[in-house]
């Protein structure tokens, strides 16, 4: 009878990955800073070559360092991107097969204080991004695509006026997805459009006036309508 059980040792690359990490968050290496050579990595810890650039690829593929070729290149610091976040989310979500009715459910959770928090936190110049949006989509308003392409933006520019990175960042992620869903789908018509604009016109009035409970308040209303009409032409399975 087997008493000890197998032992997990783990790969030399997942380890200095791990320290290479570790150091990154903690400060150690700044953003833009670049990483000692792979030939320092090898002396210093004494892996082989192709643990060291195994472990480089790990830090790539999760955001934390970008590889520059030539003469003057190396592996350099950087802060995870939304776009990174997006991508994964993006992955999971359709290799999942998540369904629209659940993206709508997220955006239902997320939106409502994003405008709250848009409505406290916004600049001037937030409001003008968010101004110049309404008017492409008031004037792209019979042009399907480019209206829920601006929409996204719309959306995504209140994120921004949110200031808060990790909602902003969720928000990024799941925007694309609902975008793709009502281009596939062909959920969009021109009452919809115009009852689109309409709620944008009463969030954006509350987010000027930074009424964080108004703002709160009339985008849970829009989100919701959106969800019921979603759930009108598209249907969520049965439990």
């Amino acid at each position: 009878m087997n008493r000890v059980g197998v032992v997990e040792v783990p790969k030399s690359c997942d380890v200095l990955a791990d320290r290479l990490r570790l150091q990154i968050f903690s400060g150690g290496f700044a953003p833009g800073e670049p990483l000692p050579p792979e030939r320092d990595l090898v002396t210093e810890t004494g892996l082989s070559r192709g643990s060291v650039r195994e472990a480089l690829r790990i830090l790539e593929a999760q955001g934390l360092v970008r590889t520059r070729p030539g003469r003057h290149g190396g592996s350099f610091v950087c802060q995870p991107s939304e776009n990174l976040l997006a991508q994964q989310l993006g992955s999971f979500a359709r290799g999942r097969g998540v369904p629209m009715h659940t993206l709508i459910e997220t955006r239902e959770a997320l939106e409502p204080m994003l405008a709250q928090l848009a409505a406290l936190n916004r600049t001037d110049g937030d409001l003008a991004a968010l101004d110049a949006i309404s008017a492409r989509m008031e004037a792209s308003v019979d042009e399907i695509p480019v209206f829920i392409a601006e929409n996204v933006q719309w959306h995504w520019a209140l994120a921004v006026a949110s200031r808060n990175e990790l909602l902003r960042a969720f928000m990024a992620s799941i925007a694309g997805l609902i975008h793709e869903s009502a281009l596939s789908e062909h959920i969009d018509t021109g009452e919809v459009r115009r009852l689109v604009l309409k709620a944008h016109r009463s969030i954006l009035q509350a987010i000027r006036q930074r009424d964080a409970e108004a703002a709160r308040r009339r985008m849970e209303r829009h989100v919701k309508a959106y969800s019921i009409r979603i759930h009108q032409v598209s249907p969520p399975p049965p439990a």
